[in-house]
């Protein structure tokens, strides 16, 4: 790849590093990170004293698996304490802080995020990484349909998008209807959003501006908070909603944006290996995993957030190593993104089962809605796996044939048969933002 003068953000003397220098790298700011979280926080003081570990037990590659993970809970319970809100998590005397964001709180109490400025500018360095992989500059004009709030993901695309040059326009108190109206009249390039509420909008503009959402001119879309836009079925349903390129990048609150998929497309994202640590570690026995096509759990290390440091975390998500992409990075690939979380992989009938699988499915028969809920429940001592849809309306769809494709595909991708149900088009549930499809009842 030609690097020119102008392009800020693609850093060949990062990006392109040899991956025996970039480890160098990454040992020596891990290390650093993990004494600056030993000498300055009570918590991690206290999980790495019981777990009998020292910072000066760190001496190679081999003693980073004797680094305790730490799990949201840890953060929950050291928040509990004083100084509030944070807590004995803080590094930082409480007057340095000057950003405050929270988790969602979907998995119980929310975890408070404090940063620093400089950890701050650190978190807009790492989205720019991102926007310049996929392609944003200055020519863009990007809209944020959502309302930022107390919750971290679009102030980072905000001022990161202000980092690399875009012009940005917030569009958090408008409907849906007013945002894609908002969007037409400022001739908008780009925007960011959520898989779910991508496709939301596609519908809204269709039904309620009776608009084909590509006379809207979208050039590039960037996704996150799902694993939709690496799940190629849904990744082509929005491309071709809106004539526009969709990218994935991944990110959580206690993290920051970890891994991005570039213009190359290589089947996923790119873990950004300077300022990240990506370790997969086996589902059954925690052992490292560094071959590829092979899942394993994400455990995350960020190396220059110090406020709350985020060192070996466990993030609950599931992903594989991929084969190296084609742009030139060296930084390493996770195959398909992030296939799902730990706790929605189970096994059904005795097979080990990811919704994300169904995802693919549903998504590649063109007759379904964009919409579906998959519930598991037991009748008995037997696993049933029920699966709503919808079909689109005004396809002419023969609802027979639809059934027996939607079950061959099902069985051939997942292994399982299913109870299908065929809905009312708009009759299943909608989501603004994450969505929820996955129920598991059966506990």
């Amino acid at each position: 790849m030609e690097v020119k003068s102008s392009d800020r953000y693609w850093n060949p003397v990062l990006e392109t590093l040899p991956r025996e220098k970039l480890r160098s790298l990454q040992f020596k700011k891990f290390k650093r990170i993990v004494e600056w979280g030993y000498n300055n926080s009570k918590m991690y003081r206290r999980l790495y004293d019981q777990a009998g570990f020292q910072p000066d037990d760190l001496q190679s590659w081999d003693d980073v698996a004797k680094v305790p993970t730490l799990q949201k809970e840890d953060y929950r319970t050291a928040q509990a304490k004083e100084p509030w809100p944070y807590g004995e998590s803080l590094c930082v005397p409480l007057e340095k802080v000057t950003e405050y964001h929270q988790t969602s709180g979907t998995t119980g109490q929310p975890v408070y995020q404090p940063d620093t400025w400089e950890d701050w500018e650190w978190w807009n360095e790492c989205w720019a990484y991102i926007l310049w992989a996929q392609g944003f500059r200055n020519t863009d004009r990007v809209f944020i349909p959502f309302g930022y709030n107390v919750f971290i993901a679009y102030w980072a695309g905000h001022y990161a998008c202000e980092k690399v040059g875009c012009e940005v326009v917030p569009g958090g108190v408008l409907n849906t209807e007013e945002r894609l109206l908002k969007m037409k009249e400022i001739r908008a390039t780009a925007f960011m959003a959520t898989p779910t509420y991508v496709l939301g909008m596609a519908d809204s503009c269709r039904e309620l501006l009776k608009m084909d959402p590509r006379e809207l001119n979208i050039k590039r879309i960037l996704c996150a908070g799902e694993p939709g836009a690496s799940v190629p079925a849904t990744k082509r349903r929005m491309e071709e909603a809106w004539g526009a390129e969709v990218y994935d990048h991944v990110g959580a609150t206690e993290i920051g944006g970890w891994a991005y998929e570039c213009t190359s497309r290589p089947g996923g994202v790119h873990v950004n290996e300077a300022f990240f640590l990506v370790e997969l570690v086996d589902l059954e026995n925690g052992r490292l995993i560094e071959e590829p096509e092979r899942p394993g759990k994400i455990i995350i290390t960020a190396f220059d957030r110090h406020a709350q440091p985020c060192i070996r975390f466990d993030s609950k998500d599931v992903g594989m190593w991929g084969e190296p992409c084609g742009c030139g990075r060296t930084f390493r690939v996770l195959k398909g993104g992030v296939q799902g979380r730990v706790d929605h992989i189970t096994k059904v009938k005795g097979v080990l089962f990811s919704p994300v699988s169904v995802e693919e499915v549903v998504r590649s028969i063109s007759e379904l809605g964009d919409e579906y809920e998959l519930v598991l429940t037991k009748k008995g001592d037997m696993d049933v796996a029920t699966l709503k849809v919808e079909l689109v309306p005004g396809s002419g769809a023969d609802r027979t044939i639809v059934l027996q494709e939607l079950s061959r595909l099902l069985r051939l991708k997942t292994g399982l048969s299913y109870h299908i149900e065929f809905h009312e088009h708009g009759t299943l549930p909608r989501y603004l933002v994450k969505a929820s499809r996955f129920k598991d009842l059966r506990k």
